[in-house]
């Protein structure tokens, strides 16, 4: 099944409430970090394979018509190339805003691996080369850490033609989503969810 929705954003911001939303449209089920956290003995092998080159993306996505969040982000380019139809989502927010949040979670967390469980470890280790792919090695500062997701937006820009790529924030809603999938806008708010708090409930899952 080749996927036909894919999500260049980085983490927080709004990934995951974009897989509810791509879920709750039926354009789902939707790939996202927490599916690795919750069929590593799978995914993680897979992830591996592809951070050191050799990636599967048929089988990484098996059941998946869409992706979203890390580890999917930071391989954009190789999944245009997999998919050249395929329509891209690049959510994002101020800088500063998520470096706020970024800080305080995802790179708190990556920043601190030896201390992890160890059970946790490969799977940590997994997200550091891929964040690191994409831009945000470990040791940045706030200044080098907003630059490099102002350089990320840009090269998503760059890389995706204009008429496959959606620029959107979720406080956005539904309408430009829909009208960008070409689906009607549900009834009901768009999904809110994976604040910070529950960014470590769901990283507890992975322990």
């Amino acid at each position: 099944m080749p996927l036909d929705v894919i999500g260049a954003g980085v983490g927080r911001t709004g990934t995951y409430s974009l897989k509810l939303a791509i879920n709750q449209l039926g354009l789902g089920p939707s790939h996202h970090m927490e599916e690795v956290i919750l069929n590593m003995p799978r995914q993680l092998p897979l992830w591996q394979a592809a951070v050191a080159g050799n990636a599967d993306w048929q089988a990484i996505y098996d059941g998946y018509p869409a992706a979203v969040d890390w580890p999917t982000a930071g391989f954009h380019r190789e999944l245009y190339a997999a998919n050249p139809t395929a329509r891209f989502i690049l959510t994002h927010r101020s800088a500063e805003s998520w470096y706020e949040s970024f800080s305080s979670t995802i790179y708190k967390l990556i920043s601190n691996v030896d201390a992890a469980p160890e059970p946790m470890r490969p799977w940590l280790e997994m997200t550091i080369a891929v964040i690191a792919k994409t831009g945000f090695p470990l040791g940045l500062d706030r200044d080098g850490l907003c630059a490099a997701f102002e350089a990320h937006i840009a090269t998503v820009k760059a890389t995706i033609p204009a008429s496959q790529l959606l620029v959107y924030q979720v406080k956005e809603g539904w309408e430009p989503l829909c009208a960008f999938l070409g689906v009607p806008v549900p009834e009901g708010p768009f999904p809110r969810t994976n604040d910070r708090s529950e960014f470590w409930d769901k990283v507890s899952a992975a322990a």
